[in-house]
């Protein structure tokens, strides 16, 4: 039987949605029959448009696409001045105040706290400038991944920017394609890092070279399919055993989209995503049917850069960089300098701040990595001091401290329906924490910390040196929020998930058990030895043992909100639902 989710996107999916949200928007929330809101927020989020949680009625979150996390000189200021006007709740986040941004785990940016009303508005002034939020959200290809610098990169090795551009304009922009079987995430790496991650994602092209008739090396791609996380289910992408040259990349990535979108499992939606699609079909047999669709002869897999991957590899800093934060050479000459955002959130103010040190500084374009962190481009040599100078690179550092480098966390639940923990300012206070009474080597530059509220896993959790996944645990005779704990993730050459260590951690219990971790790994480390490396040489029951839960002076936020209220840090009932103005609408009667 077909899933109702199938029948309701039959029944109005893809471009033909905006008009109808677009008449939503004017006549206002309320207008949205009651019996009908489940649909239409399904549908919304083809255009990036997400409800948020139960308590926050008439409230909604928006996210853009950006492919390969590029964003045009101007772009930055006016999604940061969207944010400002219009990106403001009914209450402060005791962290990070009101009006700001976060930066995605797909080189995107979300906005919260939008009003339904709002929308035409923000469309207007971000498409004004080229920014959409088409494709972002529901059962679609999702927003691009590529590497951060492509083309502005010295060690790139086969150019990607075009094939980026062509595969967001004509496939991504193919209405016929809008109805997937599930969310899909495509991939293009064309560096040596392998830093768009190709081992995650749907369909990925990662760079490689092979011989062709002439005896000529020809640079390309070898080409992965049914990558992914979430559900505890993850895979690695597999090899499908096809080199293509850059001039039938295209084709063969639509070729797989094409064939997942035509016999993707559209019953079952536990089991429906692209890497089930792979474990069914195997790579053989979409072998053979992509060769029936493409219109050159599929050449078998070349040699892949795959051991040169650094990129969230767990390798040492010798090796390559392990993320595109500090400053780096372009090769013209110029300099490109990644900031950190500690778990990806910047005020609307500081967001404006980072547009006017891009124009002042480089070129104005700024890109955005898969570590929810922003790229200033094209800064001269001459101009790098002043730059480096500014205060806000106190803020956002480009030589930050080892846990603020290495943290990231998706959403949580204050907007997020799916997640059971709060994340983002409880990483926040951890990092916090950990600064303070964790010392670390002088040689250790990386511990990757990932939190997800939930198995979904958008916080990429799995990819960890430590990934925290949010759960729920009895502390004392009481429901509190906790975490399921592990380690030795990592993408690169040898891409791993983490092993759990402990379960059902109660929240407050967490920092100390990273401590203790961590106090374990540098007393037993070999020098130079980085924590992944570490971990593999390491058994599990001694990591265990080292990483013992305990309660600590760490004082967690909301460590028993447990989702039962309507915003993690604010008790008694919420204004929801509001009217236009974001006055209540009870205050009307």
């Amino acid at each position: 039987m077909v899933h109702k989710k199938e029948e309701w996107k039959e029944g109005l999916y893809g471009d033909e949605v905006r008009e109808r949200l677009i008449e939503f928007a004017e006549s206002g929330w309320e207008s949205i029959p009651e019996d009908e809101r489940e649909v239409w927020f399904s549908r919304f989020k083809f255009w990036g448009v997400f409800h948020h949680r139960s308590g926050q009625e008439s409230y909604f979150m928006m996210r853009l696409t950006n492919c390969g996390g590029l964003l045009e000189p101007g772009q930055l200021r006016a999604i940061a001045e969207v944010a400002r006007e219009y990106a403001t709740g009914p209450v402060d986040n005791p962290e990070f105040g009101n009006g700001w941004l976060d930066f995605t785990t797909r080189q995107s940016v979300q906005l919260h706290w939008i009003k339904l009303e709002d929308v035409p508005e923000i469309w207007e002034k971000l498409e004004a400038v080229g920014v959409s939020s088409r494709s972002s959200g529901g059962d679609t290809m999702r927003n691009v991944s590529g590497c951060p610098v492509a083309g502005k990169d010295a060690n790139e090795y086969v150019e990607t920017r075009p094939l980026l551009d062509e595969i967001q304009a004509d496939l991504r922009g193919d209405n016929a394609l809008a109805n997937m079987p599930r969310k899909f995430n495509i991939s293009v790496t064309g560096c040596r890092e392998g830093c768009a991650q190709d081992s995650i994602n749907g369909v990925a092209l990662e760079p490689a070279r092979k011989l062709v008739d002439d005896g000529e090396t020809v640079r390309g791609f070898n080409m992965r399919v049914g990558g992914g996380l979430g559900g505890r289910e993850p895979r690695r992408a597999r090899s499908l055993d096809v080199f293509v040259e850059p001039e039938h990349a295209y084709e063969a990535v639509r070729a797989f989209v094409e064939l997942y979108h035509a016999e993707g499992n559209r019953e079952n939606r536990r089991k429906n995503r692209s890497r089930f699609f792979v474990d069914d079909w195997g790579t053989e047999k979409i072998r053979e049917e992509m060769a029936e669709k493409v219109d050159f002869d599929l050449a078998y897999g070349g040699t892949d850069l795959r051991k040169e991957y650094t990129y969230n590899a767990g390798r040492a800093d010798e090796a390559g960089r392990h993320d595109h934060v500090g400053v780096h050479e372009q090769p013209d000459g110029r300099y490109y300098v990644g900031l950190n955002t500690p778990v990806g959130r910047v005020p609307a103010d500081e967001a404006l701040e980072l547009a006017d040190l891009a124009d002042e500084y480089g070129s104005g374009e700024v890109r955005l990595t898969r570590r929810q962190n922003p790229l200033l481009m094209d800064v001269p040599e001459e101009r790098l001091d002043d730059l480096l100078a500014e205060p806000l690179l106190d803020v956002h550092s480009t030589d930050p401290d080892v846990f603020v480098r290495g943290a990231m966390a998706c959403t949580g639940t204050e907007f997020c329906s799916l997640a059971l923990t709060e994340t983002k300012a409880r990483m926040a206070a951890t990092l916090r924490w950990l600064q303070t009474n964790v010392d670390m080597p002088e040689n250790v530059s990386q511990v990757k910390m990932h939190f997800s509220g939930c198995t979904a896993d958008c916080g990429q959790a799995l990819t960890a040196d430590i990934g925290l996944q949010g759960m729920r645990a009895r502390k004392d005779g009481e429901m509190v929020e906790a975490m399921d704990v592990g380690v030795g993730g990592g993408i690169g050459p040898d891409p791993a998930f983490i092993d759990w260590v402990h379960q059902r951690v109660p929240a407050d219990e967490v920092p100390g058990m990273i401590k203790n971790l961590l106090d374990g790994f540098v007393a037993l480390r070999e020098d130079g030895q980085t924590f992944r490396e570490w971990v593999e040489s390491t058994g599990e029951g001694t990591i265990a043992e080292l990483a013992q839960p305990e309660e600590t002076d760490y004082v967690d936020p909301c460590l028993t909100d447990a989702k039962q209220s309507w915003y993690p840090f604010e008790d008694g009932d919420g204004p929801a639902p509001t009217a236009a103005d974001g006055t209540p609408m009870e205050a009307d009667d």
